[in-house]
């Protein structure tokens, strides 16, 4: 296996790399903005200038009279306002056509119409209230095994505990219950469970704050039956991420180590009751994916990683090392990982598929089992009658050896759930498997492996909730879609597409769904049986919206190739045919609603407009008195009168990615680049209205839908790949 494979699978090793392109990618940003503005605003003069040719009427001339009678003073704090390229203000003007509402993001004016019902009673400056409602995490979807290891646990409480975005899960498998510790506010990387089994340390990346401080990376110590965190380690010490993290077992457990993603990734030892340093060392400047305190040695450290095993003997404050010597034995690219005997040898597993035993108390091999795995071995775990069990990540087989270490018993984790991350020994014979596809699977040596905990592998955006039962689906950039019960918390099916995935909607009857690609493909599946039933393209580029009309006779399909495509649909969701492309935006379509009656569709793109059109021709709508008292199936568009109050002062316009309505008009939900989620009262038309604000996701949410009962909102997250589900309560 190459050492670039085990380098995309040792924990955060393209960090660094990922910082500099994201840095990059923000500036070609801003210039991205900047030619946007300009091209959106000669899209804009063009279309008015069709506008002119098309409809000399009585309703233009009193737009136009409209725009002529704002006073110069309105005229020049709309420059003054446009100049701020950062500020986001609000204003209302009235004119013969109506009450008007105008923000401005990134200098960009977006006009909104005030519906005639509010046109009287609406003020700026009323004051919203925060909603009654409030949300609960109930259920946190996936498991992180991507790029983090020694992540699986069993408590004595019955509970299995991993992590999943900034969430430590506690789940109680047999009761099906799950417990949440949100004491971090970012990506969760590692984690270690004291001897006393109720003592539990949680290491975290370093994030960044809404208004962009750095919050350093640190270890939390935490009760597993209480929830309430004791002491935080290491603000302002760690660089990056802790990947790494151990307690003592000989001496009560009274130091922590923990190892950082700094360039020398730097060893530290503390006294974690004290929350002091003790001692601290480089301890390579290649990645290191494991460091672990001897069972019987108090002042014992090993670590291994790429190209190195160490054994590191603390004295005082200072870490003296010896390094592992393979002399005559093949010297592995990566040693993966490591656990000890019942007599303290140390036992290793390694990239050439090798399983290696070191005598207790020396430097160097006395045992070996060759070729034990075809490829990397990833895990390996003795268990409680001092058998080993190692995992293997090509060959994906879970091995049992007796004490002399020869092999007694295989079982394969299936193909679609991928190697073997971690192995954690459960009650009498059984045996939890996290996988590098972001799986649990529970089972024994007797029988087989079963799913527990799946989800995703990779950017997540589709979502959509099912009309009339608990189900939703999802369908991401690894290519797979799932049909989730919100009950059994488990995929009823899962299809993989050969295209990455963007949308998911449903038809009305919920028999069929689409789902839109990232390449200008879209499919419609059969919920019950997930038949292909029919397949289109349009244009090459992302399909960022697949939604069905109220009454289920069109599909609108929005593209990041600036247009939307209407099908008129028949036989029950199972015939399209096109009959309109909407054609006016000058950026890519980023959100979109159906009125109730379904003829009209509204919606918004990344330059920020707000354009409405006829559903059955795809023609533009020009005419504020058409649209203006229009009642919306949804409230998916992130710019509309009903809607602006959930943005910040300062956003830049892709802040919020995701906004969506409870279904008895309660409630707002939105998802930001922040990793939030925020409950807003319904409607939301007053400059920053307050909200409940929720963490768990760990990257910006992508995407929010209440259940159509509105018992739960589900979210989802970007590059967290996680699902959340809340209860609304």
């Amino acid at each position: 296996c190459s050492s670039g494979h085990y380098d995309n699978l040792s924990a955060g090793s393209g960090m660094e790399m990922d910082d500099r392109l994201s840095h990059l990618e923000q500036r070609v940003q801003l210039q991205e903005d900047e030619i946007q503005l300009l091209k959106a605003a000669l899209a804009d003069a063009l279309r008015r200038l069709g506008c002119c040719e098309d409809l000399i009427t009585t309703t233009l001339l009193s737009v136009i009279s409209t725009e002529k009678s704002m006073s110069t003073e309105r005229l020049s704090t709309a420059r003054r306002e446009m100049a701020d390229s950062c500020s986001r203000t609000t204003s209302t003007s009235s004119s013969t056509c109506g009450k008007r509402d105008r923000m401005f993001l990134r200098g960009r004016p977006v006009t909104m119409h005030v519906p005639d019902q509010r046109r009287d009673s609406y003020s700026l400056d009323h004051k919203v209230a925060l909603p009654e409602r409030k949300l609960k995490l109930q259920w946190v979807y996936g498991y992180r095994g991507r790029d983090c290891r020694s992540n699986l646990y069993l408590l004595p409480t019955g509970e299995i505990v991993y992590f999943n975005a900034s969430v430590v899960v506690l789940y109680n498998v047999e009761e099906q219950q799950q417990r949440h510790y949100l004491g971090h506010n970012d990506d969760v990387k590692c984690l270690a469970v004291h001897p006393d089994m109720v003592t539990i340390a949680t290491g975290q990346v370093a994030g960044t704050s809404k208004d962009g401080k750095l919050l350093a990376p640190h270890v939390r110590v935490w009760d597993s039956v209480s929830l309430n965190t004791l002491h935080v380690i290491g603000m302002g010490v760690f660089d990056r991420a802790v990947t790494c993290v151990a307690f003592s077992k000989s001496n009560g457990g009274t130091h922590l180590c923990a190892v950082d993603d700094a360039n020398d990734h730097i060893l530290s030892v503390w006294d974690w009751q004290k929350e002091k340093q003790l001692a601290d060392v480089k301890c390579s400047n290649d990645s290191v994916l494991g460091a672990v305190f001897h069972p019987m040695e108090a002042n014992l450290i090993v670590t291994c990683g790429k190209s190195h095993l160490n054994f590191w003997t603390i004295e005082g404050n200072t870490l003296t090392k010896r390094q592992g010597l393979f002399e005559k034995h093949e010297k592995p690219k990566y040693v993966l990982c490591i656990a000890f005997a019942e007599n303290g040898d140390a036992i290793t597993g390694d990239s050439s598929g090798n399983i290696y035993i070191w005598a207790k108390g020396g430097n160097r091999i006395s045992q070996v089992v060759a070729g034990a795995h075809e490829g990397g071995i990833f895990s390996v775990c003795v268990l409680k009658d001092g058998r080993l069990v190692s995992g293997g990540g090509k060959d994906r087989k879970v091995v049992l050896w007796d004490h002399e270490y020869h092999k007694q018993s295989e079982v394969e984790v299936p193909e679609a759930f991928g190697p073997v991350r971690t192995l954690a020994e459960g009650k009498q014979e059984e045996l939890f498997v996290g996988t590098t596809r972001n799986a649990i699977l529970q089972g024994s040596f007797s029988g087989t492996l079963t799913p527990i905990v799946q989800g995703h592998t990779d950017e997540l955006w589709g979502l959509d909730v099912h009309p009339s039962i608990e189900q939703f689906v999802t369908y991401g950039q690894d290519k797979q879609v799932h049909l989730w019960d919100t009950n059994s918390h488990q995929p009823l099916w899962s299809k993989v597409i050969e295209d990455p995935g963007r949308s998911a909607g449903f038809h009305p009857s919920g028999t069929v769904l689409a789902v839109g690609t990232m390449t200008g493909r879209w499919l419609v599946l059969d919920t019950d049986t997930r038949d292909l039933i029919s397949m289109h393209t349009d244009g090459n580029e992302i399909i960022s919206i697949v939604k069905y009309s109220p009454n289920g006779a069109y599909l609108a399909v929005g593209s990041h190739d600036n247009f939307v495509y209407i099908y008129a649909v028949s036989e029950d969701g199972r015939k399209y045919s096109r009959v309109g492309k909407c054609t006016g935006h000058s950026s890519f379509v980023t959100h979109l609603d159906w009125s109730t009656n379904s003829q009209y569709i509204v919606t918004n793109s990344g330059d920020y407009e707000i354009l409405f059109w006829e559903a059955s021709n795809g023609k533009h709508i020009t005419s504020a008195d058409t649209v203006r008292n229009l009642e919306w199936a949804t409230s998916t568009c992130v710019l509309s009168f009903n809607v602006f109050g959930i943005w910040p002062d300062g956003a830049d316009g892709t802040d919020i990615n995701a906004v969506c309505r409870s279904n008895d008009r309660g409630v707002l939900a939105t998802g930001d680049d922040f990793g939030k989620v925020h409950l807003f009262s319904n409607p939301c038309s007053q400059p920053r209205a307050p909200s409940h604000v929720y963490g768990g996701h760990s990257s910006h949410v992508t995407n929010v839908a209440f259940l159509h009962d509105d018992s739960h909102l589900i979210s989802t997250g970007g590059k967290d790949t996680s699902i959340l589900q809340w209860a609304l309560a």
